[in-house]
């Protein structure tokens, strides 16, 4: 049988696959999060400890394709298993597919170091000092008039060096809970 070509069947076919495409990449994905440098701004003496102040910088990429808004929120950083200081994640906004630099305050605990002392010495020699953070940011994502709110919840485990504090390694696992 000879079968003739149908423009309409090509266009509906053409369009379906378009629609399908489009929900794909629509679909809500998890920002990622890389810690780039640790900088130490100051320290404030609290007899017999001393309490430093950093600045962490992270790199944000939104993979979606709606700008994503989020309220502020704090970051919980821990060594050897007990909190060890905060930063402070201000709100804001990024545009859709973008990269964003944060700069965050953070504060470190001098008596949480005195109390593991050992243990911190032992990194110091090893140049190598494993830090854990944990922090959830809630937001919308704006799509027309209609915003959809998410949370996400974020695990960090960066090395660095207690020395020059380079971040050596890390590992981010994110959960996005729509």
């Amino acid at each position: 049988k000879r079968r003739n070509f149908s423009w309409s069947s090509a266009l509906i076919g053409a369009a379906t696959a378009a629609a399908g495409a489009l929900i794909i990449s629509a679909k809500p994905r998890d920002p990622t999060f890389h810690l780039i440098s640790i900088d130490l701004t100051s320290f404030n003496l609290r007899f017999p400890v001393v309490d430093a102040e950093i600045i962490l910088t992270v790199h944000v990429t939104n993979p979606n394709s709606v700008p994503i808004h989020y309220s502020d929120t704090e970051m919980s950083i821990f060594y050897d298993g007990a909190l060890f200081g905060s930063a402070l994640v201000e709100a804001g906004a990024q545009p859709p597919r973008s990269c964003q630099i944060l700069r965050l305050p953070a504060e470190l605990s001098g008596l949480h170091l005195a109390q593991r002392a050992k243990k911190f010495a032992a990194d110091v020699a090893r140049r190598e000092m494993v830090l854990d953070s944990k922090v959830e940011i809630k937001g919308a994502a704006r799509v027309l008039w209609w915003d959809h709110a998410f949370k996400v919840h974020v695990d960090s485990h960066v090395i660095v060096d207690p020395v020059f504090l380079d971040v050596i390694d890390q590992e981010n696992k994110s959960k996005l809970d729509l």
